[in-house]
């Protein structure tokens, strides 16, 4: 179930059909990728999964709740299981994407989640020197006072909005702030998981 990387456009979460499926109407695709993620094995599953969200307890669940119905199905059980989590599983999860403005992870990431952080966080790249550079020391400090990175779900948004959002959050408690970057995730894992299938 590869989707090759996303060409520029103004649509932020399609990739490009793979070459079997290409001229195909999407709901045929989607109906095969949702069947073709079915029939994985275990470990390809939790492997497509982590992708999505870096928190191997989520892919292990996920992989074992399937067949899936339908994509909504889908979609509905990986909300339920990453409310279900730890703190620390979705400590893990955070730790799979880079900060903001950099390109790599604490943890290890496949090429193709690496691929779509690069395009999530598309609006630091024409950014300032200056706005880079609050960015870089917004980290810092945001990592100092809760002991993990920032996490947004950075799709669609510009390097000044990202900037904003982090110096507004670096106001909260950190409890506070741990459930806040965890609805973050959840909004990151869901465009992944729409990407995965291509809807």
């Amino acid at each position: 179930m590869k989707v090759s990387e996303a060409r520029p456009s103004g649509r932020a979460c399609r990739g490009e059909l793979p070459l079997l499926t290409r001229g195909l109407p999407t709901q045929i695709f989607v109906n095969t990728a949702l069947d073709q993620m079915n029939r994985f094995s275990r470990e390809q599953a939790e492997a497509e999964f982590l992708k999505c969200c870096g928190s191997r307890n989520w892919a292990r669940e996920m992989s074992e709740a399937r067949p899936f119905a339908s994509i909504d199905d889908l979609l509905a059980k990986a909300e339920s299981v990453w409310s279900s989590l730890s703190e620390e599983d979705w400590l893990e999860a955070f730790r799979a994407h880079p900060k903001i403005g950099e390109k790599k992870a604490a943890a290890a990431q496949s090429d193709q989640a690496r691929n779509w952080s690069v395009q999530e966080q598309s609006g630091t790249e024409d950014a300032a020197a200056e706005t880079k550079a609050a960015l870089a020391a917004g980290n810092q400090e945001y990592e100092r006072r809760f002991g993990f990175i920032f996490i947004v779900c950075a799709t669609g948004k510009s390097s000044g909005e990202m900037l904003a959002i982090l110096n507004e959050r670096l106001q909260n408690d950190p409890d506070t702030e741990l459930r806040i970057a965890a609805e973050e995730q959840r909004k990151i894992t869901r465009l992944r998981l729409e990407k995965l299938l291509n809807r």
